[in-house]
């Protein structure tokens, strides 16, 4: 779970969002001293910077969306499924036909 301060610049930063104010470390500032919550004083400086290129709305709004893949995830689909489901069913076939020898377990 996210700590009092983190939670105190989170909440900065979508209030100064919503009501299309630039996060900077002076408005942050202002609205932690509103809430009359301590902080250290270089914090609101850092969120602000990080936050400096980031679009909040586009943030929050594609939550649930995919993205690119991740390094090392799944690899994509290739034409060489089709020939894999080929020999899949040749496979199973030739299990069958193995097994249909005449003579069972419990002959």
């Amino acid at each position: 779970m996210a700590s009092i301060l983190e939670l105190t610049h989170i909440y900065s930063a979508l209030i100064l969002q919503d009501d299309e104010v630039p996060g900077t470390e002076t408005k942050i500032n202002a609205l932690i001293k509103a809430a009359s919550i301590n902080v250290e004083p270089f914090w609101p400086g850092l969120f602000a910077k990080a936050l400096a290129n980031v679009n909040i709305r586009r943030l929050i709004c594609n939550v649930g969306t995919g993205g690119p893949a991740p390094a090392g995830g799944p690899a994509p689909p290739t034409t060489a499924a089709p020939a894999e489901k080929k020999v899949e069913a040749k496979k199973e076939e030739s299990e069958e036909s193995e097994d249909d020898t005449g003579f069972g377990l419990f002959d």
